[in-house]
């Protein structure tokens, strides 16, 4: 159950996150409401998540696939460009996420 509820606060964010560049500085109305709704959902289901795991964990796993999934969107969705070094970065971030739950203490 920690881990679905971590895992939609990372599809939350990454939900949120996608919809700020969609926002235009938000000042388009849609984009910017499901930039709210989605960053409240987000913290929500990230404080439920933090009641059964360790922070270091959940903020490490929370960030680091949120950056990963970003990244990757903004490559295949907004034509940002994509290099060796960002998918290299991106390779080491979910590696990082990775090696921090090898540990065996949530």
């Amino acid at each position: 159950m920690v881990w679905m509820l971590l895992l939609s606060a990372i599809t939350a964010e990454v939900i949120a996150t996608s919809f700020l560049k969609l926002s235009e500085g938000l000042t388009k109305l849609l984009p910017s409401l499901v930039v709210g709704v989605c960053y409240i959902a987000s913290f929500t289901l990230l404080a439920q998540a933090l009641k059964r795991m360790q922070l270091g964990i959940a903020y490490a796993i929370w960030s680091g696939l949120g950056t990963a999934a970003i990244a990757l969107i903004g490559m295949v969705f907004m034509d940002e460009p994509a290099n060796m070094v960002k998918v290299l970065g991106i390779t080491l971030i979910i590696g990082g996420v990775v090696m921090l739950n090898l540990t065996g203490d949530h």
